[in-house]
C-alpha cells in the first residue's frame, strides 16, 4: 500500500516554481550516472532487519536533508542491518544503496534515489528528443535511459537530449513528479516527449508554528495549498486564491470597492468584543493579507484547530495562516517571469428604482404625499457610475549560485472601481537575499517588502464615501443635476444631498507606506541542533488630506463655507524571536524533536487628526489648514492619541513518533501581556494531539484500494487579549469642566474603573479528525469535527457607584460554544496522456450558541442588542442573548396587512396585532445572519496545451436584512420626495400595497433567506513553449470572476458581511458587487 510519504513530493509538481527547480537539479542529476554526489555531514544509524524507508527516516531525523523516491523502484530491494556512529554521510549512502542497487542524487535539502540499471548495451547509434511537460514548457534535468543499461543522459536547460544507444533500444523517460514513459529509440528523427504529472505524492511539506513537518507526521487539523493549486484569478489579497479550498475557512467579498480586502471567518464566533480575525504570518513575520503581493506567494497553510494554533497563544486564538513567499535553494541561473493582466468590470445587479416616467406616472395617479415633478430626466446611478480598467503588471527576478540566493520583483497595481473617482494605485517592492556559509551551518536570510499605496479619499478618511451610492439610490429621478445658474441642485429635505456634489466637489488624497524589514540567522553548530533568530520591525505610515468646496452640500446645506481635515497615523511592530530545534533518534525507531523559543513583540500605534472650515477661498484645499476660522472660533477639533502594547511569550514542544505509525505532539506557551490587569498578566497556554497512521499496519496494508489511512485527535487552550492596550487601567479625562473663581477651567478626571482581575479569555478546542486516501491517492479527503468553548468573555458590566467611581467596568464572565464539522474530497476522475481533470469538494457546519453573560462576580442582562437600521427607522437589527446562536436578526414579525395597508404583526402570544399597537416585548427572532452551511467545489482540466479551472461555492442555512428594500421598496418613502423600487407600490401579501404614510418599519418582511450558489470564476488558459529569443514560455490566460449567482434573495448579492455581532446586513449604502473580465499574460525567461 503506497502512502502520501512514498509517492511524488507535491513540491516538484508546480507548474510555478518548476523551471526554477529543475535547474537546480540539472547538475547535480549528472552526477547520478556515474554514482557521486558530493555530501558532508555525520550521522549514527543503528538498524537490524530495517525497510530502506526505516533507513531514510533515520537519517532524516538526523540531518535537515528529505529523501525522494518512487515506491515501485525500492520495493523488493531488501533489508537494511547497519550499525554505524558517526559516519561521513557521503560515505554511508553510497555503501548501503550500492548494496541494494540505488544511487542518489542531491538537490538543495532533497536526496532523489533512483535503481542503478544494468551492463550498457552496444552498436551505438545516436538519438535526439526533447522532452516538454503538460503545458509545452521544457522538462530541464529530466532522464532519459537506455532500457535494461547504465547508459543514460539528462536533458538541457531547453528540454533537449542527445544520446547514442544500440539498434532496436527502448528509452525511458522518468522525472520527479512525472509518470515515467517509454518509447522506441529512432535515428535520425527528433522525438517528442510529453511527461504527465505523477498523482502519487512523496510526503508534502506543511509549514506549521515555528517549522515544517511531513503532511504524514501531522496529527492536528491542517490545511496546507501549494501554489499550483491556487485559484488562478487576478485576486486583490491572498486570501481569494484559496478561496473554497479551506473547510471552516469562510472568505467573503462582498463588494468591488478597490479598497476592500477579504472577510475571514475560521471556525465560527469565539469572542463578542475582540478581534475574530486569524493571525497571519508571512515568512513567520506577523502581516495582513494585502501586505504582499499575491503574486509572490508559493505556498499557504491554515493552523485550523487549538492543537496546531496554541504555539502562538493569544494571537492564534481564531486560527493562524502562515503564508510561504516565494523562494530558490542552490545553484539556479537566473531566471525572469513577468506577469500583467487588464480588468474590466460591470455592476453585478442593479436595483430595480423607478425611471422618471415612472416616478411621474406615479404622481399624475395621485399618488403624492411629498414627491413633485421637477421636469428632469435623470439616470443618478449611471451619473455616478463607469467602467473601471484595472491593470496589474508584475516582474520577478530570482537566481543564485551554491552559496547566496536573491530574489527581487516589483509589482504595480492600478485598479479602479465601478463608481467614479474610487481608485487604488499600489506598488509591491520586495528583495531578500539568503546567503550560507561554512557548509551550510551558517545561513543568513534578509530583506525588505512592502506595499506603496495612494488613493482617493471621498469620505474624510475612509476612501469611497458611502453617501454617494446612497444619494444616487434615492434622489427624485425628475431633479436636474443642477440649477439654472450652474449650481449642484439640492432641496431642503433632510439627509437629501445631490450624489454628485458629494462626488466632484471633495477633493482628497491618502498615502499608505508599508514597509516590512527583517532578517534570520540560522545556525546548525551539532547535527541534528537548529538554532534561529529573527528579527524584524513592521512600520505603516498614513497622510491623510480631505477637503469639500464651497459648492460641496456642506456649504451649501450646512454654510460651512468650505470644510478641510488632517490626518496622519504611524504604527510599529517590532518582533525578537529565538528558536532552537533538536531532532534525536532513539533506540532505532523512536524520533523525537523538540523545540523551544522565546517571544517578544512590541506594537506601537500613534494617530493625529485636525478640522477646520470656513475658509476664505478653495484654492489652498487641505494644505493651508489655519487660513480656516472655525478652529479659532472654537468650533472646530484636533485631537491626537498615542498607544502601545507588549507580549512576551516562552514556548516549547515536543513531536514523537514511533515508525512512523503513533505520533505525538505536545507544546505549551507562557505568555505574558501589559494589556491585562495586574494579578493576571501571564497565562498559560498548552496543547496536545496525537494521531495512528493506520495505514502503516500490516492487516491495512493488504487492503490495496487504500493508500492512506491515519486517525488524529488534538486539544488546545488559547487566549484572547482584549481590544485596547488600557482596559485594565483607570483612565483619566481633560474633557470635564470645573466652576472656579468665576470661570469654567479644564479639570483632569478619571475615566473608567480599574480592574486588575481583567484577564484572558480562555478558548478549549477539541478537534477529531481522519484523513484517507484511496487508489493510490487519486481519491483523498479528510473529516474533521471540533467542538470550541471560550469561557471568561471581555464584557462591558453595569456596576453599583460607589463602590466603583462608575457604572461600567470590562470585566471577564461569559461563555460562548462553538462546534462543527468539515469534510473535504479530492479526486482524479480523469488522467490521460492529453487530459486531465482535477475535482476537490468540501463542506462545512459551524453551530454556536452564547451560554452565557455572567459569572458569580458580573452580572449583565441574558441579552444584548446591537445593529442599528439607521434613520429614520432607527432600531436595533440583532440580539445577542443566552442559550441562542450569535447573529439573530430581533424584531417584529410582521404577518399580514389591513384593509388600509398597514402592517399587521404576531404579538408575544402569537395573536395579531396592529404595528401602531406593538410593544417591545412582541419582538421575537426573525432568522439569523450567519450561514450553517458552506459547499465549495473547484474544478480543473488540462487539455494538451490548454488549461481551464472552474470554481463554484454556495452558503445554505441562513437570512438577509435586505435594507434597500426596508427604505426604498415601500411607498413612504415616495411620499417623503424620494426616489422608490419599481415594486414600493406592489400588493403585500398578495392583497394590497402598503399605505403610502405607513411608517418605515424594521420587520420580517425584508428579512430574506439568503441561500445561495455562486459560479465564482471561470478561466480558460493556453501556454506556448517558444524557447527562443530568451523566451521559455507564454501563457494567455481569460478569466471571468462572479459570473453568475443562483438565489432567491432579491437584493444586490447574498454575499453579505459575517463579522461583529450583527452578521447578515446588506446595507443600502453598500460599495455594489461587479462581475469582472480578465485577460491577461505571462512570460518566463
Amino acid at each position: 500500500m503506497k502512502t502520501a510519504k512514498q509517492s511524488i513530493d507535491l513540491e516538484y509538481k508546480g507548474t510555478k516554481k518548476r523551471l526554477n527547480l529543475r535547474t537546480a537539479l540539472i547538475s547535480l542529476c549528472m552526477f547520478a550516472f556515474v554514482g557521486t554526489s558530493a555530501q558532508t555531514g555525520t550521522v549514527t544509524v543503528k538498524l537490524r532487519n530495517a525497510s530502506v524507508k526505516e533507513l531514510f527516516s533515520a537519517i532524516e531525523k538526523q540531518t535537515s536533508y528529505r529523501f525522494s523516491y518512487r515506491d515501485a523502484e525500492i520495493k523488493g530491494k531488501g533489508n537494511v542491518t547497519i550499525s554505524a556512529t558517526n559516519r561521513e554521510l557521503k560515505q554511508l549512502l553510497e555503501g548501503e544503496l550500492s548494496k541494494l542497487g540505488l544511487k542518489y542524487a542531491v538537490s538543495g535539502n532533497k536526496i532523489i534515489v533512483t535503481p542503478v540499471a544494468a551492463a550498457a548495451s552496444a552498436q551505438p547509434k545516436k538519438v535526439t528528443g526533447k522532452v516538454v511537460d503538460a503545458n509545452g514548457e521544457p522538462v530541464i534535468g529530466a532522464t532519459i535511459k537506455e532500457q535494461g543499461t547504465a547508459n543514460g543522459t539528462i536533458t538541457d536547460f531547453d528540454g533537449n537530449f542527445a544520446l547514442d544507444v544500440a539498434d532496436n533500444a527502448m528509452l525511458e523517460v522518468s522525472y520527479i513528479g512525472y509518470k515515467s514513459q517509454e518509447l522506441k529509440a529512432v535515428a535520425g528523427k527528433m522525438l517528442s516527449v510529453t511527461l504527465r504529472e505523477d498523482t502519487e505524492v512523496l510526503d508534502e511539506v506543511v509549514v506549521v508554528g515555528y517549522g515544517t513537518q511531513k503532511k504524514g507526521e501531522v496529527a492536528s487539523a491542517i490545511v496546507s495549498v501549494k501554489s499550483e493549486n491556487f485559484l488562478k484569478i487576478p485576486s486583490p489579497d491572498a486570501a481569494q486564491m484559496i478561496r473554497g479550498q479551506v473547510p471552516g475557512l469562510t472568505i467573503v467579498n462582498p463588494d468591488a470597492n478597490p479598497l476592500s480586502t477579504s472577510q475571514l471567518s475560521l471556525r465560527g464566533t469565539t469572542t463578542l468584543l475582540s478581534s475574530t480575525d486569524p493571525l497571519i504570518l508571512i515568512d513567520g513575520i506577523p502581516g495582513s493579507l494585502d501586505t504582499v503581493s499575491p503574486d509572490e506567494i508559493e505556498q499557504i497553510d491554515v493552523l485550523k484547530d487549538g492543537s496546531a494554533a496554541a504555539i502562538y497563544g493569544t494571537r492564534g486564538t481564531n486560527g493562524v495562516i502562515l503564508i510561504t513567499t516565494k523562494h530558490v535553494n542552490g545553484e539556479v541561473p537566473t531566471t525572469v517571469d513577468v506577469n500583467t493582466y487588464i480588468s474590466v468590470q460591470q455592476i453585478m445587479k442593479k436595483l430595480p428604482m423607478m425611471t422618471a416616467s415612472q416616478y411621474r406616472e406615479k404622481i399624475v395617479e395621485g399618488v403624492t404625499g411629498g414627491a413633485t415633478d421637477y421636469g428632469g430626466d435623470v439616470n443618478w446611478l449611471d451619473e455616478i457610475t463607469r467602467t473601471p480598467i484595472s491593470q496589474v503588471y508584475n516582474i520577478s527576478l530570482k537566481g543564485g549560485s551554491k552559496t547566496t540566493n536573491y530574489v527581487a520583483s516589483l509589482e504595480y497595481r492600478k485598479l479602479q472601481g465601478i463608481i467614479e473617482r474610487s481608485d487604488n494605485n499600489i506598488i509591491y517592492p520586495r528583495i531578500e537575499v539568503t546567503h550560507r556559509m561554512f557548509n551550510d551551518k551558517l545561513r543568513i536570510n534578509a530583506g525588505l517588502n512592502g506595499s506603496l499605496k495612494k488613493y482617493f479619499d471621498g469620505a474624510d478618511g475612509g476612501g469611497y464615501k458611502t453617501d454617494v451610492y446612497l444619494g444616487a439610490l434615492q434622489f427624485n429621478p425628475t431633479d436636474p443635476i443642477k440649477d439654472e445658474n450652474g449650481n449642484w441642485k439640492e432641496r431642503p429635505i433632510n439627509d437629501y444631498r445631490n450624489p454628485l456634489a458629494f462626488l466632484w466637489e471633495s477633493e482628497g488624497e491618502n498615502k499608505e507606506t508599508i514597509l516590512r524589514m527583517f532578517a534570520n540567522v540560522t545556525l546548525n553548530p551539532l547535527k541534528g541542533l537548529n538554532i534561529k533568530y529573527t528579527a524584524s520591525r513592521n512600520t505603516f505610515n498614513q497622510t491623510r488630506g480631505y477637503y469639500e468646496t464651497k459648492q460641496h452640500s456642506s456649504t451649501t446645506k450646512d454654510g460651512r463655507n468650505g470644510y478641510a481635515s488632517r490626518g496622519t497615523r504611524y504604527t510599529c511592530d517590532a518582533m525578537s524571536e529565538l528558536t532552537a530545534q533538536y531532532n534525536q533518534v532513539l533506540f532505532d525507531k523512536h524520533y523525537i524533536t523538540l523545540l523551544g523559543g522565546y517571544s517578544w513583540l512590541k506594537n506601537s500605534y500613534e494617530d493625529y487628526w485636525m478640522q477646520n472650515w470656513d475658509f476664505p477661498s478653495d484654492d489652498y484645499s487641505y494644505n493651508n489648514m489655519s487660513a480656516g476660522q472655525a478652529l479659532r472660533d472654537g468650533k472646530a477639533y484636533e485631537g491626537s492619541v498615542k498607544k502601545e502594547n507588549l507580549l512576551i511569550g516562552y514556548f516549547a514542544r515536543l513531536n514523537y513518533n514511533y515508525k512512523e505509525k503513533y505520533i505525538l505532539s505536545a507544546s505549551v506557551r507562557r505568555e505574558g501581556s501589559s494589556k491585562f490587569g495586574e494579578n493576571h498578566k501571564w497565562g498559560t497556554f498548552p496543547a496536545i494531539s496525537v494521531a495512528w497512521n493506520i495505514g502503516e499496519e500490516e492487516f491495512i496494508k493488504k487492503i490495496n484500494i487504500l493508500s492512506n489511512l491515519k486517525l488524529r485527535a488534538g486539544f488546545g487552550i488559547t487566549g484572547t487579549e482584549p481590544s485596547e492596550p488600557y482596559m485594565s487601567l483607570r483612565t483619566i479625562t481633560f474633557d470635564h469642566y470645573a466652576y472656579f473663581n468665576n470661570a469654567w477651567l479644564k479639570s483632569i478626571c478619571p475615566s473608567s474603573n480599574t480592574n486588575p482581575d481583567l484577564r484572558w479569555e480562555k478558548k478549549e478546542e477539541l478537534n477529531i479528525g481522519l484523513d484517507f486516501g484511496m487508489f493510490d491517492n487519486r481519491l483523498s479527503g479528510s473529516i474533521d469535527f471540533y467542538r470550541r468553548e471560550t469561557k471568561d468573555l471581555i464584557w462591558n458590566y453595569n456596576v453599583p457607584s460607589p463602590p466603583y467611581l462608575f457604572s461600567t467596568i470590562t470585566a471577564n464572565g461569559g461563555t460562548i460554544q462553538n462546534k462543527g464539522l468539515e469534510v473535504s474530497l479530492q479526486a482524479i476522475p480523469i488522467f490521460r496522456k492529453d487530459f486531465q481533470w482535477k475535482t476537490a469538494i468540501n463542506y462545512s457546519s459551524n453551530s454556536n450558541k452564547l451560554v452565557s453573560l455572567s459569572n458569580s462576580q458580573f452580572v449583565a442582562g441574558t441579552y444584548q442588542d446591537a445593529g442599528w437600521t439607521g434613520t429614520p427607522i432607527q432600531q436595533y437589527t440583532h440580539r445577542v442573548q443566552e442559550g441562542e446562536p450569535i447573529g439573530n436578526f430581533w424584531g417584529y414579525k410582521t404577518i399580514d396587512v389591513d384593509e388600509n395597508g398597514y402592517w399587521i404583526i404576531e404579538d408575544e402570544k402569537g395573536q395579531p396585532k396592529p404595528i401602531a399597537d406593538a410593544l417591545p416585548s412582541d419582538k421575537k427572532i426573525l432568522g439569523n445572519g450567519l450561514p450553517k452551511h458552506y459547499l465549495n467545489w473547484n474544478n480543473s482540466f488540462s487539455y494538451k496545451n490548454f488549461d481551464l479551472s472552474l470554481s463554484m461555492r454556495g452558503a445554505f442555512g441562513f437570512q438577509i436584512w435586505n435594507a434597500a428594500d426596508a427604505f426604498h421598496g415601500v411607498p413612504a418613502m415616495f411620499a417623503a420626495g424620494w426616489n422608490v423600487m419599481e415594486k414600493a407600490f406592489d400588493p403585500v401579501f398578495g392583497k394590497r400595497p402598503l399605505a403610502i404614510d405607513q411608517p418605515l418599519a424594521y420587520v420580517s418582511y425584508h428579512v430574506e433567506d439568503g441561500d445561495y450558489w455562486k459560479i465564482d470564476n471561470l478561466t480558460l488558459g493556453y501556454t506556448w513553449s517558444i524557447n527562443k529569443f530568451f523566451i521559455k514560455t507564454i501563457r494567455l490566460f481569460g478569466s471571468i470572476s462572479n459570473l453568475a449567482v443562483i438565489t432567491g434573495y432579491s437584493g444586490i448579492d447574498p454575499e453579505t458581511p459575517i463579522g461583529g455581532m450583527d452578521p447578515g446586513i446588506d446595507n443600502r449604502y453598500r460599495y455594489p458587487s461587479a462581475r469582472t473580465y480578465t485577460m491577461g499574460v505571462s512570460f518566463k525567461f
